[in-house]
């Protein structure tokens, strides 16, 4: 049609930019036609999901909509893309499990990987995992890794360091890395965040107070060291949701309840005579878990349910740890006399998740976790592009999610790394240099740091302006939006089109 038409612009007025857009562009490119000549109307999301049960106002508003689209098309102009060299070797933080998977996947393609481990020896929390629900031995498949990681052609290990320096964009990033030995600056093209997370040190329930309270992390050790405290328990009483699931922490420690259930297993097989009671307020064993919570419950694991607003009570009482609390079913207050109380603890990010943060350039939720992109459409990606996440940094989340997304953000990350060149969105920011007076207004806006200030000789004098990153620019607009003078804008939205837009908006309305 763009060829039988001689079109010099294209309008669709469909649903939504963020799914479509793309193939649209692509479809007026392959006609022959730039595909920045071409707009968008989105009278789905934004007028009938809205407007669903007013459809002549949803009528107008639509008409409306296709009405600035074509405005601003009008005045639309050719854009090209620019182009990037990318270095092909990769800096994964964390020498975790879920940071040794992604190395390994991408050493194993042929990349260069550097891996940082703040720790003097590679493993993160995996090295206090003895057991699994799924039978294999975390410890045997731990030392497997360590050994591929150390002896790998392709990766450079950096124990006891950290990374305190970054520059640069996609494809091109430079970061300094710190030892005890010195410093080491290393190129690379992307970055995988995989900085772990740390369990919850609980303040409550006697723990640190009474040596008889310990944490599931604890008792999953003393069971494969078959410690001597194991021995001939007459009761254990286990809490789940410490330090999580409430006002601070709201957020499911989601391994928890598998966890609690896989050693409240492990005891009763050592000795069926063990009570062991599981006090939960909601059992999270998804997926085929289930089958092992069917398990605990048919060896004689009791599971007693309590609410948030009335939590298990904790006494020391001679020789036995005193459980109270209230069955919700019942409405009976319950209590129990233990050798061993064990709890679930949280599992909470690590303390220096915010410096990470502002190192890269990189969100982090309201709970301390790294945020992903999108959940759905980008999952592994953060906004700022060639920066990916996965493992314990990201959410809680069982051994085998870990790999899972670990593989993930290797498979996005070798996306770029595969390619000798990346092209740049051409929707970005363009400095005018004629109206720019280096004020400098829009350079703290900036939420990915793609603007710096720069002097340069006019005339014999000293003048001032904005250098602009193509490689950082999302094209988000802030810049101009701060700027007084005009002397910023995006590629794509002149002030002139939008004022078209809102021109043909207010046509109806006058």
């Amino acid at each position: 049609m763009i060829d039988e038409h001689n079109l010099n612009r294209v309008v669709v007025a469909s649903c939504s930019p963020r799914t479509h857009e793309p193939l649209f562009r692509n479809t007026c490119r392959q006609a022959g036609l730039n595909e920045y000549l071409f707009e968008m109307a989105n009278i789905r999301d934004q007028c009938t999901w809205v407007h669903m049960n007013q459809p002549e106002q949803a009528t107008r508003k639509a008409k409306d909509l296709v009405r600035m689209a074509v405005a601003k098309a009008r005045l639309l102009e050719p854009l090209y893309k620019g182009s990037l060299n990318v270095n092909n070797a990769a800096l994964v933080i964390g020498g975790g499990l879920a940071g040794m998977t992604a190395a390994l996947n991408l050493a194993d393609q042929g990349f260069e990987v550097h891996l940082v481990e703040k720790e003097q020896q590679l493993g993160g929390n995996l090295r206090h995992i003895h057991s699994l629900l799924s039978g294999a031995d975390p410890q045997e498949e731990l030392a497997k890794a360590i050994d591929r990681v150390s002896s790998h052609e392709n990766i450079e290990v950096y124990l006891g360091a950290e990374v305190t320096a970054v520059a640069g964009s996609v494809g091109n990033f430079e970061s300094t890395i710190r030892q005890d030995s010195g410093e080491t600056t290393v190129g690379h093209g992307i970055v995988i965040i995989a900085a772990g997370a740390r369990e919850y040190e609980p303040t409550e329930y006697l723990y640190g107070k009474d040596e008889r309270v310990i944490t599931q992390r604890c008792l999953d050790e003393w069971i494969a060291q078959g410690k001597a405290e194991l021995k001939d328990l007459k009761s254990v009483v286990m809490i789940q949701c410490v330090g999580s699931r409430e006002k601070v922490r709201p957020y499911c420690s989601r391994v928890c309840c598998s966890q609690a259930v896989k050693n409240a297993i492990a005891l009763k097989e050592m000795d069926s005579d063990t009570e062991v009671y599981v006090l939960y307020r909601d059992i999270r064993t998804y997926g085929f878990l289930e089958e092992h919570y069917r398990r605990a419950r048919e060896l004689g694991v009791r599971f007693i349910r309590y609410e948030e607003d009335l939590k298990p009570e904790v006494s020391a009482d001679g020789e036995a740890i005193r459980v109270s609390c209230v069955d919700p079913i019942l409405g009976l207050p319950v209590r129990m006399d233990c050798q061993l109380l064990v709890l679930a603890a949280a599992v909470v990010p690590n303390e220096d998740v915010d410096e990470l943060g502002k190192l890269f350039k990189v969100p982090l939720n309201q709970d301390k976790f790294f945020l992903e992109a999108h959940m759905k459409l980008r999952p592994v990606d953060f906004a700022t592009e060639g920066v990916f996440m996965c493992g314990l940094a990201h959410c809680p989340k069982s051994v085998e999610e870990s790999i899972a997304q670990a593989e993930a953000a290797a498979a996005r990350a070798a996306t770029i790394l595969s390619k000798e060149e990346i092209e740049l969105d051409a929707t970005i920011s363009e400095v005018v240099d004629a109206n720019c007076d280096g004020c400098a207004y829009c350079i703290d806006p900036c939420p990915y740091g793609a603007l710096t200030l720069i002097e340069y000789m006019h005339k014999g004098s000293i003048k001032k302006t904005v250098d602009r990153d193509a490689a950082l620019c999302k094209g988000c607009g802030v810049c101009m939006a701060t700027c007084p003078k005009k002397g910023i804008y995006v590629r794509g939205f002149k002030l002139e089109q939008l004022s078209a837009m809102v021109e043909a908006a207010l046509e109806t309305a006058s």
